[in-house]
């Protein structure tokens, strides 16, 4: 029992001995510097890496101590960074610590040393530092090798947005080395003779494979080599958005997320990002396999709460997000199927459809769209097993399509997915008579109605229309009926009717049956033509149209246009507007600018008769003219002329034609009354004058100079402006003396061209008259009065058988070979000159009846002077007892020798000759038994020999005193018998 009692004893004292000697331990400051410092380099990281021993440490005691880092650079004086590591130690533990370095370690040498101090709280107050441990050197560069050039840091790894030092050693300093980041030059600082240094701030992701840096190396201008380094630039990692799980049957979780960009890079440095899904009230974790979803599968315990953490994480950081939720309210049901339709008709169906089971009593809301004609109408329904819906109110004919999807209905987290199927209902009766109406054109004794319709609308056909039927009763006789089926095709058709009144129904047919029927009465008597056309404008907004009210009952007023005037089929259009209407407006996209639009307003009575009220006229927009008019020039003369477009169409124009500018050009340059000055698009002067009246389509110009140049152009304007520009006219006015020569010579001209058609219709009589044919002295029937005694066989007369009578000499007064009286006239010296020879015999009592005849053809002198003949003047006292003291053959050679001899003498043009015949004796017996009371003789159709007498042969008349024998000479116009 005794040495129970001591053991305790001797325990506490031993105990209490030990806390005695660490108190004294620790009161001595026993120094717990760190040992053994050892430094390691790693260059992928560009990291320098600690480890070391505390010395002096008690046995199996644990202490927290600081120790404080220091790192110098190129020497130990350049400290560069300073700082402190804590742990707790252990006794003859290594400790290690690990410092990543911005600038690549190749590139300068580093120097380590450390020193601690002891933070527990079981030792008292002052705490106290160690020694710094020695300076540890670290020099890679004694490592790289012998090439010229080197760059750092090699495949370095950072993410977008990071700052990047990067530096080149060079062996050689006389070398002049070149840096380029992609391809651009740039410049840094310089370490040492050795080493430069350059620092890239907030680089960007350039491309997957990473981005270039290079430096080439020159001495001169000698290139010594190129050494680069690539720089894998890796995108942020992001933190997955919409993180979310949900069961479509109890039995697994479905996890999806959107990860963001892909941090990847080329060349393997770094794969895309994984991620990691961790449930935190079961502990486990899972890998998953896709970037943006993971399944998860629920086990069959009763756990209903879930915690799940998505991890996402690359090479260089992690992110995470985390989601909290009850399995049943992150229910997503499967989408319905088998979704079909039953007893369709024209306006009802019912839909039904079927739901994947859940666990029990669970209870689905579904939703159904029905989409038709452009409309959507939405239902909804709650079911547990299969579902089924009464879809009414539906249109006929018409194809509809009905969706159906679910959720659920307890907690409502999300919709299926659609499930649906289109139908179509029955057709049925069209519900609405056609928008008919016609145009009514007027001829003798009929009227040809031409009936438009408007296709039915799909909501009031019910169905495809097959045909129209139009029914054409005539009034005044009312049990004559005509029927026209008119395919569906077709919006018109034309009907040729009498002057009678007619009552005509239109209606549209399909499958089912016939719409109701449009009615409209065509009148006997025929429109009203005479309403005065008015003037409108239109706007952007169409046409605004008003007229005044009707009196007495009118079921209403159509309002009528053609959409294309321009063509022949103008594509008619109508409004119908309401019976208290007095104005609408007109609006069609087929509204053009420039194109003038018609419209008609007829009154519908009670009778459905239609009674033109108004007509309008104009343009949605009215435009400049397209074209300028055709300008004649009329009445020119030296002072004046008239201008004239009189075929100028006004109605083919873009716009209501206000009127016409008329430019005037002349050299003078100035301008003429009632004009003004203007100046052309092109900058030249003119004179204008302005017409406002469109339909006056002529201008006199006038106040102008004779023998004048002029220009004019003449163009029509609109509200829009005026029409096209085009070249000018040229005009000239005449001298004002030759307007009045052209008044005499007009005249003149066409009475000369009036005598000759006269003259060449009337030639063969004027031929007969003024130029006979010259008879054939062959033929002359005055031989066979003549008894050749000598000579029988002689065919020609000669001189010796006939006694010549006068002999003609036809002379020109000109020369000195003869003289005539002054006093004669013109007329009188271009007479003429006759030589009568008259006969000698004794038992002649007076002178024979005798003709001469010129030959005009062979004296031309003659024929042009206008002499066609002679007629002797008797003498008061004629020589009775003259007569020819010579025979005819001696009066012929008398006549040749003085010619003979006279040839000489007379000058070449003086003397013309004249050929005479004498006329045949009516009497036939010898020359020489002259009767003494000779007959008058009939005129003599044939000739004898025919002489040319010249005029020197002439001599002068005979007087008492002359010599019979000779030959007399008269003077012109006498003769002597």
């Amino acid at each position: 029992m005794a040495v129970f009692e001591v053991f305790p004893t001797v325990f506490f004292l031993t105990l209490l001995s030990l806390r005695t000697y660490q108190s004294e331990v620790l009161a001595e400051r026993l120094p717990l510097t760190p040992v053994s410092l050892k430094v390691s380099t790693n260059s992928a990281h560009q990291s320098l890496h600690l480890q070391w021993t505390v010395q002096n440490l008690p046995y199996h005691q644990e202490l927290k101590m600081v120790f404080q880092i220091q790192i110098s650079r190129i020497e130990t004086s350049n400290v560069i960074w300073v700082g402190n590591y804590s742990t707790t130690v252990k006794w003859n533990q290594v400790l290690h610590w690990s410092w990543e370095s911005e600038l690549p370690l190749e590139c300068a040498t580093h120097f380590v040393r450390i020193k601690s101090t002891v933070v527990d709280a079981r030792f008292p107050e002052p705490n106290f530092w160690s020694n710094w441990s020695s300076w540890v050197e670290v020099n890679v560069q004694d490592s790289l090798g012998q090439d010229i050039l080197f760059v750092f840091p090699k495949d370095k790894l950072v993410e977008e947005g990071a700052n990047v030092t990067i530096c080149y050693v060079s062996r050689n300093i006389q070398n002049n080395v070149s840096c380029y980041w992609e391809g651009k030059q740039i410049y840094g600082e310089q370490l040492d003779p050795h080493v430069s240094v350059f620092h890239l701030s907030s680089v960007p992701f350039i491309r997957k494979t990473g981005a270039d840096m290079y430096c080439e190396v020159s001495q001169g201008n000698v290139s010594k080599g190129i050494k680069g380094i690539v720089l894998f630039v890796s995108k942020v990692l992001e933190e997955p958005k919409d993180f979310s799980c949900e069961t479509q049957d109890f039995k697994t979780l479905h996890c999806t997320w959107d990860p963001g960009v892909d941090t990847a890079l080329g060349w393997s440095k770094q794969p895309s990002q994984s991620y990691t899904l961790f449930e935190s009230f079961s502990g486990e974790n899972k890998l998953c396999t896709h970037k943006n979803w993971c399944n998860w599968q629920i086990t069959q315990d009763s756990q209903e709460t879930y915690n799940f953490t998505l991890i996402a994480e690359n090479y260089l950081r992690k992110r995470s997000v985390n989601i909290l939720f009850n399995l049943t309210h992150r229910v997503y049901p499967m989408n319905p199927f088998s979704v079909d339709f039953e007893n369709v008709n024209a306006t009802n169906a019912k839909m039904t459809w079927k739901v994947h089971s859940m666990k029990k009593d669970f209870t689905y809301l579904c939703q159904i769209e029905l989409y038709g004609e452009g409309k959507m109408m939405q239902y909804n329904v709650s079911i547990k097993v299969n579902g089924e819906y009464y879809l009414s109110e539906l249109e006929p004919a018409t194809e509809y399509m009905a969706q159906v999807r679910c959720a659920d209905a307890s907690h409502f987290w999300k919709w299926s997915e659609w499930s649906g199927q289109n139908f179509t209902t029955l057709e049925a009766a069209p519900s609405e008579a056609p928008d008919v109406w016609r145009n009514v054109n007027s001829e003798p004794g009929s009227h040809i109605v031409t009936l438009f319709w408007k296709p039915l609308s799909k909501l009031h056909a019910n169905g495809k229309i097959l045909f129209y039927n139009v029914v054409v009763e005539n009034l005044d006789k009312p049990s004559r009926s005509e029927l026209h089926s008119i395919p569906a095709s077709a919006k018109s058709t034309k009907l040729t009717l009498n002057r009678h009144s007619y009552q005509v129904w239109v209606t549209a047919n399909n499958s089912v049956g016939a719409s109701p029927a449009s009615i409209i009465v065509i009148s006997a008597d025929p429109e009203n033509q005479e309403v005065e056309e008015e003037r409108i404008a239109g706007t952007e907004g169409g046409f605004s149209l008003s007229w005044k009210p009707q009196p007495g009952d009118v079921v209403g007023y159509v309002v009528d246009w053609c959409d294309h005037p321009k063509y022949t089929l103008c594509d008619l259009q109508w409004k119908n507007v309401g019976p208290n209407a007095t104005s609408t407006v007109i609006s069609t996209d087929t509204f053009r600018p420039g194109v003038r639009y018609n419209f008609r307003i007829y009154g519908l009575s009670t009778k459905r008769i239609a009674c033109l009220l108004a007509k309008k006229t104009g343009y949605s927009q009215e435009l400049a003219p397209s074209d300028n008019p055709h300008v004649l020039v009329d009445k020119l003369t030296s002072h004046s002329f008239t201008l004239s477009w009189k075929y100028y169409s006004t109605e083919s124009q873009p716009g209501f034609i206000q009127g016409y500018h008329v430019y005037l050009k002349s050299k003078a340059r100035q301008c003429h009354p009632r004009f003004e000055k203007a100046v052309l698009s092109d900058g030249s002067e003119c004179c204008k004058y302005k017409i406002d009246n469109p339909e006056e389509k002529a201008l006199i110009v006038d106040n102008l100079k004779p023998k004048s140049f002029y220009e004019f152009f003449v163009t029509p304007f609109t509200s829009a402006g005026e029409g096209p520009n085009a070249t000018f006219t040229k005009v000239t006015t005449p001298d004002e003396h030759s307007t009045m020569l052209i008044y005499i010579l007009l005249p003149m001209f066409f009475c000369v061209l009036l005598i000759m058609i006269v003259c060449y219709l009337k030639s063969q009589w004027i031929k007969e008259t003024c130029y006979p044919d010259i008879p054939d002295p062959y033929k002359s029937s005055i031989l066979s009065l003549i008894k050749f005694k000598e000579k029988p066989h002689l065919t020609i007369m000669n001189v010796s058988d006939c006694i010549p009578d006068a002999i003609e000499v036809v002379s020109k007064p000109e020369g000195t070979k003869l003289q005539f009286r002054k006093s004669l006239t013109e007329t009188e010296l271009t007479r003429p000159n006759y030589v009568y020879l008259l006969p000698t015999e004794k038992n002649y009592s007076g002178p024979g009846p005798f003709i001469c005849f010129e030959n005009l053809t062979y004296n031309q002198a003659a024929s042009d002077s206008g002499s066609c003949g002679h007629v002797p003047v008797p003498v008061n006292n004629p020589p009775s007892q003259l007569g020819l003291m010579i025979s005819p053959e001696n009066v012929q050679k008398a006549l040749e020798k003085n010619y003979m001899n006279s040839l000489g003498e007379i000058s070449a043009g003086e003397t013309s000759l004249n050929y005479v015949s004498q006329l045949a004796s009516p009497m036939s017996g010898d020359k020489d038994s002259l009767p003494t009371n000779p007959v008058e003789p009939p005129h003599c159709s044939e000739y004898k020999r025919q002489m040319a007498v010249p005029l020197c042969l002439v001599s002068p008349p005979p007087t008492e005193n002359s010599s019979l024998s000779s030959i007399t000479l008269l003077n012109p116009g006498e003769h002597y018998r």
